[in-house]
């Protein structure tokens, strides 16, 4: 018998774990349903809107994080030119546009073949991870939808690193 013939018992919903870390953490939350959980972080630059869902036929946890910059269609290139620079420098996850809203979002995913449980560790890293990239390039979406700023020069300006405060 194969690996993959195998069937592995899993012993919780990692969504629960989910639950636990916004609680653990005072959070406001929403359970949708036994495989969703939404909630929405305050953020420096904007309020980020994160949706877990366990997917069990892939056993993996998605994340999404979506903030609230709509993109126009006169914009719509230059933001696609602008995820694909900005993707090219994630590590983990990527930034994708969601055409059902034209909104920008943040995704990524938890891979939990096997019968693997999330650890809270996992969760919290997860969501970091979705945070800080939002938060780092939040406002080079804002750039490019706003002040009309071409891709690269937006991202360069958000990649501009100051020493010290004013």
């Amino acid at each position: 018998m194969s690996l993959m013939e195998m069937e592995f018992q899993r012993h919780s919903n990692p969504v629960d774990t989910i639950e636990f870390v916004a609680a653990t953490n005072d959070w406001s939350f929403e359970r949708s349903g036994e495989d969703e959980i939404a909630m929405t972080v305050e953020g420096r630059w904007a309020d980020y809107h994160l949706s877990f869902s366990w997917m069990e036929d892939f056993e993996a946890l998605h994340l999404g994080c979506a903030f609230d910059v709509k993109v126009p269609d006169a914009r719509l290139n230059e933001v696609i030119r602008l995820l694909s620079l900005i993707n090219a420098q994630v590590l983990m996850g990527h930034f994708d546009l969601w055409r059902q809203e034209d909104v920008v979002i943040f995704r990524q995913s938890l891979l939990l073949s096997g019968g693997a449980e999330a650890t809270n560790q996992q969760v919290e890293a997860l969501l970091s991870n979705a945070l800080d990239s939002s938060e780092a390039y939040y406002q080079a979406f804002q750039f490019v939808v706003w002040s009309g700023m071409d891709a690269k020069r937006a991202l360069d300006a958000v990649l501009f690193e100051t020493v010290g405060e004013a």
